[in-house]
């Protein structure tokens, strides 16, 4: 989906975070201190890791793609690592 999402519910932090997690490429993968960094925040890591945990648009916004940085897949709130390992796999990614 390449649509506009309503996130103006959202703090401006999140709004960022979500909208890079969105500019993620199907088949790639970028961990939480990444996505921290590229919105400006670096060490923000666990702040983005409870945005990736909010996302109310988890089907839309692909928080799924976002890994944690010492190679454990991480947690996902559609299902549970297995769920997020899936998806994943379905798209060729590397973590």
């Amino acid at each position: 989906y390449t649509g506009p999402i309503d996130l103006a519910g959202l703090s401006p932090f999140a709004q960022g975070v979500l909208a890079a997690c969105r500019g993620i490429p199907r088949g790639e993968v970028r961990t939480y201190a990444e996505l921290a960094a590229a919105v400006g925040k670096p060490g923000a890591a666990r702040a983005v890791g409870t945005v990736m945990r909010r996302n109310p648009v988890p089907l839309l916004i692909p928080c799924h793609r976002v890994v944690r940085g010492d190679g454990v897949i991480g947690n996902y709130s559609m299902g549970g690592p297995a769920v997020k390992e899936r998806l994943l796999k379905l798209e060729g990614a590397r973590k």
